[in-house]
């Protein structure tokens, strides 16, 4: 009953509303940005627009988009929207604010609809003119129209309540800072568990959302829909009749869901408001449903196994009238996501991870063929039908994201570009060519190793060289465009980067990837080491004494590890192939790592299980190669950056390597973000961030 209460209370914070928010603060807009050498520095990555979101027009002729920009010394940014002919070219401007434009969606061909604050405002793309259609005290993650307009769904919170046991506790303390658990999952990547999201649908009428009419579809459950932490508004979509949604969720909280990937697809019929489970008995991640333009069929990404986050995610496609499903991407070696139908339901589009590239391929309904569509060096993150084409957000290592267009009948198509917001300044720099290199393995297989060049290349200098390890561990090292690890701030600083897709990553087969679960010490390791000798040995500009090493997350394991077996090497100096060192987040003791992480699935699949089962050949095989265990080989400068809010990898596994590399007397610094996550993603922390990375590479290597 007091769950109930709750849960309306919640509801009803959500109103209808007149008037859209007001700031004071100005907008963040695009910088003027003079390069004068050709340098790309973490200075000009910063200054650069960000894009994230995008929305065709229904008739295929416009694309609204939101970009981001920086203001450092605020240290802060925010989006706004913009609009685009569909054939490309300079965007209008349509918001001016201090507050981020997110999650556009088109209402017909002149009105648009997009969330701001804690509203979800309308606006004629003509007069500029808003109104509000919603709002919400909680705030909105997203939502999606109705395909008949008189409805839309929408993600908001709702506060986890405390047992009655734990709460009576809390009586007459609102000042108090403790928190008391009895059950795990209380924490996940980089929040206390305090609210999780729902799927709320809402009537609408004249435009506005009937916010007393709202109705939460999960019905009081303490599940999350989507799913935390990488779930939006992908997880869930309307019938083409708007009268069912097909939704995400794991329906299982504390120990169980802790310890378990396994989610399905629901189908709520919105008048009956009843639920039934579609993927019942597939044992892992089911999610992103996607309605057929007829209705008569359902796909979504499924995974087979339980407890395994990165199986390969297969292409399921159910008949609705007779609940067969056919597996589209059986016999196929590569795993989707982002899925659409072609107009008439004869064929699906998905982006695929394929062999270091994200690529567009076809899938057809009928013949079960699969086709290729894109083509190129880049990688393709999202997809959406524009009248026979289809619009992509597109990056590469040599570009951030921006807007391609692809014919959906083209087998072997590069793409056009239409977006331009980021040119101007892109065309002030020189980027470090990308080459792909297949090197040999130490077992005689080929392995994908991109090879970016310095920016300044001149073929009668040497270099100092980096080799990137990926983080992970199954993480493609793709055409990817991060303001995190940027291979041309890399290469803008001096360096040639070494980037291997060493064993387990995906994007090469499942062999490929899963040879490294329960072996992190093993092939993967070797993988490393024959990219870097190989470079050494045939790229004459390439210094082999001047060699570093850096990495996050599994990347920050793999430097603990390399940091442990950088000894007695042959062909370098002192024995040593790497000389220095840079971790981020990275996993240190495993036994500490094990009970210190949340999402148990990942460790009891990745490792084992728990390190105290020593009956188990493969627990002592997987805690075996904990890097701890190696300290009293490190010989070599190492700089360890951890962040405090990061509950993946806790900020004590960095602390307890650089204290190890200290008490060794091994040159080391510790750079500690306090505010900071996983990820480093405040303006000025992650400047910070990338000079310290320059500043200590050129320490060791360039001095």
């Amino acid at each position: 009953m007091k769950k109930t209460l709750l849960l309306l209370a919640a509801g009803a914070l959500c109103l209808a509303a007149c008037q859209p928010e007001q700031t004071s603060e100005k907008p963040i807009g695009k910088p003027d940005v003079k390069v004068t050498d050709g340098r790309f520095t973490p200075e000009v990555m910063w200054s650069l627009g960000v894009m994230s979101e995008y929305a065709v027009s229904p008739d295929g002729s416009q694309v609204l988009y939101t970009v981001r920009y920086t203001d450092m010394e605020q240290n802060k940014n925010n989006a706004e929207l913009y609009l685009m002919p569909i054939g490309g070219g300079e965007g209008k401007a349509l918001t001016a604010t201090a507050q981020s434009e997110f999650s556009p969606v088109w209402v017909d061909g002149e009105t648009i609809m997009y969330c701001r604050g804690s509203q979800i405002l309308s606006m004629n793309i003509n007069t500029k003119r808003e109104s509000v259609v919603a709002e919400c005290e909680r705030g909105f993650e997203g939502f999606k129209l109705a395909p008949d307009g008189n409805s839309l769904v929408y993600i908001s919170t709702i506060p986890v309540e405390r047992p009655e046991n734990i709460d009576k506790l809390f009586k007459g303390l609102d000042k108090t800072t403790g928190r008391i658990n009895e059950d795990l999952m209380y924490r996940h990547w980089d929040q206390w568990v305090d609210e999780i999201p729902h799927i709320y649908f809402v009537p609408l009428q004249n435009g506005k959302a009937q916010m007393d009419k709202a109705v939460d579809i999960l019905d009081g459950e303490p599940y999350e829909s989507p799913m935390r932490p990488w779930g939006g508004t992908e997880q869930y979509n309307y019938s083409p009749d708007s009268k069912t949604i097909a939704y995400t969720c794991r329906k299982k909280t504390g120990y169980d869901y802790a310890h378990s990937t396994n989610s399905d697809i629901y189908i709520y019929d919105i008048a009956t408001r009843q639920t039934r489970n579609i993927s019942e008995g597939i044992m892992g991640y089911d999610q992103n449903p996607v309605f057929s333009h007829d209705g008569k069929y359902i796909a979504w990404e499924s995974m087979e196994r339980d407890g395994y986050e990165s199986d390969k995610l297969r292409l399921m496609v159910m008949d609705l009238a007779t609940g067969e499903k056919v597996d589209y991407t059986e016999g196929f070696d590569y795993g989707v996501m982002n899925i659409l139908w072609s107009p008439d339901d004869s064929e699906l589009y998905a982006i695929v991870m394929y062999r270091g590239m994200n690529e567009i391929f076809a899938f057809s309904r009928e013949s079960k063929s699969i086709r290729q569509i894109s083509h190129g060096y880049h990688d393709v993150n999202a997809i959406q039908l524009a009248d026979g084409n289809l619009v992509a957000s597109q990056a590469s290592i040599k570009y951030p994201a921006t807007l391609y267009s692809y014919s959906i009948a083209d087998n072997n198509a590069e793409g056009t570009k239409l977006s331009t917001f980021n040119d101007d300044l892109l065309s002030q720099v020189r980027m470090g060519e990308v080459k792909e290199q297949w090197i040999k393995t130490v077992d005689g297989k080929s392995m994908l190793t991109w090879i970016i060049y310095p920016y300044d290349y001149d073929s009668t200098k040497t270099y100092p060289a980096l080799l990137f390890c990926e983080g992970g561990p199954q993480t493609m090292v793709s055409q990817f465009w991060s303001t995190r690890w940027n291979f041309e701030v890399m290469s803008g600083a001096g360096y040639f980067v070494i980037a291997p897709n060493r064993r387990g990553v995906p994007g090469f087969g499942m062999e490929w990837l899963e040879e490294i679960s329960g072996d992190y010490g093993g092939l993967c390791m070797q993988d490393y080491m024959a990219a870097t000798d190989w470079a050494a040995a045939n790229i004459k500009q390439i210094d082999r004494e001047r060699i570093g090493a850096c990495g996050a997350s599994f990347g920050g394991y793999s430097i603990y590890w390399l940091a442990g077996h950088n000894h007695d090497v042959k062909g370098y100096n002192e024995g040593r192939r790497f000389k220095a060192f840079l971790a981020h987040n990275g996993m240190f003791n495993f036994e500490q790592q094990y009970l210190e992480t949340e999402e148990m699935w990942f460790d009891n699949w990745d490792l084992g299980g728990p390190y105290w089962d020593w009956n188990n050949p493969q627990i002592k095989k997987s805690y075996a190669n904990s890097p701890h265990l190696y300290v009293d080989k490190w010989n070599t400068p190492i700089c360890v950056i951890h962040s405090e809010f990061d509950f993946r990898i806790v900020a004590s596994e960095g602390m307890a390597a650089y204290n190890a590399a200290q008490m060794r007397h091994i040159p080391s610094r510790y750079l500690y973000f306090p505010d900071e996550t996983h990820w480093v993603l405040r303006p000025q922390n992650s400047l910070l961030w990338h000079r310290n990375f320059i500043d200590w590479f050129d320490q060791w290597l360039k001095k």
